[in-house]
């Protein structure tokens, strides 16, 4: 697939946030993601992996070993901190207030999905505008393909993973085909244009 990324894209602004959508497969991915990470990132990274209801802890201690950033779960009413890496909790739409916190909600499933890639990339959306990333990995849904063109639309950065190298491909292929996005490049990529980004 054409690689998408604008030299021009880069450094234009000052990002606060990216959030992160990934479903099948997304062990790996956001685990190679994270690797690829540098200690000095500084915007709050926040991922909602679908999950079953009842998944323990096990995802923020795995992550935890191998990321230079912090990783935790996210909390009701958490105040939002720059460099670390936050994951939706089990069963719960992970929101993001304008004031820059987090609310958890055990509403319906947004495209049988809780948590909802698109709940949380709407509320992003409306909180940091054009200061947030957008980002879609692996999946075997459409989830987060209507989140990412909100995320655009505010004025954010929507990358998307390469379909090619994605072990399932339908949830970057939806993307793509909701949203004219800005970057399609394989996770190791994508690390480097993130640290490139975000890194002080």
């Amino acid at each position: 697939m054409e690689d998408l990324s604008k030299d021009h894209a880069l450094n234009v602004r000052n990002y606060r946030a990216v959030v992160g959508g990934v479903s099948a497969g997304g062990l790996e991915a956001v685990k190679s993601l994270l690797e690829g990470m540098t200690g000095d990132f500084l915007p709050a990274m926040v991922i909602v992996q679908h999950l079953h209801p009842d998944q323990d802890d096990f995802l923020v201690g795995h992550l935890g070993q191998v990321s230079p950033l912090p990783v935790k779960e996210a909390e009701e009413k958490e105040a939002i901190r720059g460099g670390t890496v936050y994951l939706a909790p089990a069963n719960y739409h992970l929101l993001i207030e304008r004031d820059k916190t987090f609310s958890l909600c055990s509403a319906e499933k947004v495209n049988f999905s809780r948590p909802s890639i698109d709940v949380l990339f709407e509320t992003a959306a409306e909180a940091y505008g054009a200061e947030l990333i957008g980002l879609i990995l692996t999946g075997a849904s459409k989830d987060g393909a209507a989140g990412l063109r909100r995320i655009k639309t505010a004025g954010g950065l929507a990358i998307v993973q390469d379909p090619a190298t994605a072990e399932y491909p339908a949830m970057p292929l939806a993307a793509l085909e909701a949203v004219q996005v800005d970057h399609v490049l394989s996770i190791d990529r994508i690390g480097r244009l993130l640290c490139k980004l975000g890194s002080a």
